[in-house]
């Protein structure tokens, strides 16, 4: 039996998603923030020479015309030979970009952005704090440097994560340091501390805090005060003292590192309209080198190898440029529809934020969800509200029967409102704030209640009662 080859041609029509260069350019941009993307235009000036910075202070070229009728001839010359470089992109966006620079031009209204004292953040810390103390306590160098070992070895909260077999006199000293109580091995010897700095060293209230403690934070006033032989009411008195002590003396100093955030995006008020600003300061306005770009004339004395190489730093640049614009104009649209969903955020606060989700947008600008997405990622808008992660404006939702779907934020704020105003002696319950959100029209979940509780770092109502 002999088999037989045979030679066919066959036609299959088929769809494959192919990356372009200049879309997986684009893709690339799209989530970096402004100091990235700055520094990325950065990079790229140093190693494309045939991009270059347009001073923020030069105008427009006053022979623009002239050389991007020269540029098109070029792209004749090179079509005749045969070569391949002038594709569709490049005669779009030639013209726009070849010596003019591009920037994005905002309505002059705009241009008054918010100070950069609105961004910044400050903070002392706790070891700043006792520093500047030790250093006016303190005279003796060795006496310093045992302490600032101290100091060095205490954690957020202000409690000293180290021994003091060898520093115990200078513990003592920091002990007596504001605040009150730093500096203390435990729960039980920081409140010692603050109630001995009262005045009442050897008192009730210290013999509650050295002996009872375990039943203190249990509530059990009626075990105190038979162990005491006192009155109830005596121990809650002396309680009641102990509650308005500090429990954690650091964390009120102890605040996180300072950092600037540089908002990408401006939401600027005008008139009754919000509008949206980019913020672009700091990135280089970028335009072809015509030096390199008269390489490609077709009368040009350069070699082969000198034309390919141009040809393609050519078309690297204008991809560039080209995804730069188009970042820039995502981001726009993005921030534009979110501030138009948020509206009565930017007008009354957290509590009329609505629910928003990624496809929501996306479908408002008729971009796929994995771009806005991106737009939103690592990026920051500056409102007359504050500034806020542009995904602070995405959450799910909570079906209302009067408000229709209320934000999740909107919730947790509520509920924190509801704490606040309860009354400290008999504070409420999950299963009573569930109620009152459902006297309110939502419709929750026990465990929902609890969930965002332990999101807003609020103990249970057996660790918020206070004895009266």
């Amino acid at each position: 039996m002999t088999a037989t080859l045979q030679q066919k041609l066959q036609v299959r029509l088929a769809q494959k998603l192919i990356l372009t260069p200049s879309l997986q350019l684009a893709i690339k941009l799209l989530p970096m923030t402004t100091l990235e993307l700055s520094a990325t235009l950065n990079q790229e000036l140093i190693e494309n020479p045939l991009l270059e910075e347009l001073p923020s202070e030069e105008p427009p070229s006053a022979d623009e015309d002239l050389q991007t009728e020269e540029a098109r001839g070029a792209d004749a010359a090179a079509t005749d030979t045969g070569d391949t470089w002038a594709d569709a992109e490049y005669e779009y966006f030639f013209g726009d970009y070849l010596d003019a620079g591009y920037r994005p031009h905002l309505p002059q209204e705009l241009r008054e952005l918010p100070p950069i004292e609105n961004t910044l953040s400050t903070a002392r810390s706790l070891a700043d704090h006792l520093t500047w103390q030790l250093c006016l306590e303190i005279d003796d160098a060795r006496m310093r440097e045992i302490g600032q070992a101290i100091i060095g070895n205490l954690d957020e909260n202000g409690y000293l994560a180290a021994s003091v077999a060898e520093i115990e006199g200078v513990l003592c000293r920091i002990q007596q340091f504001d605040p009150v109580g730093v500096a203390a091995r435990d729960l039980q010897e920081c409140l010692l501390l603050q109630i001995r700095h009262l005045g009442l060293g050897g008192t009730t209230t210290e013999t509650i805090v050295a002996d009872h403690l375990r039943r203190l934070e249990h509530h059990q006033a009626s075990e105190i005060a038979r162990a005491l032989a006192i009155s109830v009411d005596e121990v809650k008195r002396h309680i009641e003292i102990i509650t308005h002590l500090d429990p954690k003396p650091g964390a009120r100093l102890g605040l996180q590192p300072s950092h600037v955030v540089t908002p990408d995006v401006h939401v600027v008020k005008v008139g009754d309209e919000y509008v949206v600003a980019l913020n672009d300061e700091g990135l280089p306005r970028l335009r072809i080198s015509p030096v390199y770009r008269r390489l490609l004339d077709k009368g040009a004395a350069t070699s082969e190898a000198t034309r390919a190489y141009v040809r393609e730093k050519f078309r690297a640049a204008l991809w560039l440029i080209k995804s730069v614009d188009q970042r820039q104009k995502t981001i726009h649209k993005v921030a534009t529809s979110i501030i138009q969903f948020q509206r009565d955020f930017l007008d009354q606060g957290i509590e009329h934020l609505r629910p928003l989700v990624l496809r929501d947008v996306a479908q408002d600008i008729g971009m796929h969800e994995s771009t806005v997405s991106r737009v939103v990622t690592n990026k920051y808008m500056h409102t007359p509200r504050g500034v806020f992660e542009m995904k602070y404006f995405f959450h799910s939702g909570i079906a209302s029967a009067s408000l229709g779907s209320v934000s999740s934020l909107a919730i947790k704020q509520r509920i924190r409102r509801i704490i606040e105003h309860e009354d400290s002696r008999k504070p409420l319950s999950d299963a009573k704030i569930l109620r009152v959100l459902q006297d309110d029209g939502l419709e929750l979940a026990r465990r929902t209640i609890a969930k965002y509780r332990e999101e807003l770092k609020i103990p249970t109502s057996s660790r918020r009662k206070r004895v009266s």
